[in-house]
């Protein structure tokens, strides 16, 4: 038979004295707290590096974007004379793609965000920007259509809407 008293248990078959150890269940919380803690924090890094990876894409694709578009009019501007209608990809966030007349930088994103302006050579950027500066061709589901063009006899190259 098993008698307690004042904190104590007595167990009559082995006549031993068991204190009772009241601060398992805080250490068992305590660690419970721990691993909570823990688990939150691998989730929140996890949402951060996701994050920071779609951004790594966005950015590659706008980098590809004027990489292929350079090549596109280097083609062309290779060629004595030809149209190639093309479709790019680019993030939605990129509200369109503007050529300017400036002689550094004439491509630039229409965006909420502020983008790097980049120069895409052998353009007749006078000519295209001659009715309208900056001349934009919108962004429509991520995809901008636009005509890649040279006439013959023509040093430079032109850029018009699809």
């Amino acid at each position: 038979m098993d008698k307690r008293h004042q904190g104590f248990f007595y167990e009559t078959s082995f006549k031993k004295e068991v204190k009772l150890d009241k601060k398992g269940q805080m250490k068992l919380s305590f660690g419970m707290i721990f691993s909570i803690f823990l688990i939150i924090i691998f989730i929140a890094f996890a949402f951060y590096a996701i994050t920071k990876f779609i951004n790594l894409q966005k950015t590659i694709q706008i980098e590809s974007f004027v990489e292929n578009l350079q090549s596109n009019v280097n083609d062309m501007w290779n060629s004595p004379r030809g149209s190639q209608p093309e479709t790019y990809s680019l993030p939605n966030k990129i509200e369109a793609v503007c050529f300017t007349d400036n002689v550094f930088n004439n491509l630039m994103f229409r965006s909420s965000e502020i983008l790097e302006e980049n120069n895409i050579e052998h353009l007749d950027i006078a000519t295209i920007t001659s009715g309208e500066d900056p001349y934009c061709i919108s962004n429509i589901n991520g995809k901008v259509k636009l005509i890649i063009s040279k006439g013959f006899r023509e040093d430079l190259v032109m850029i018009s809407r699809q």
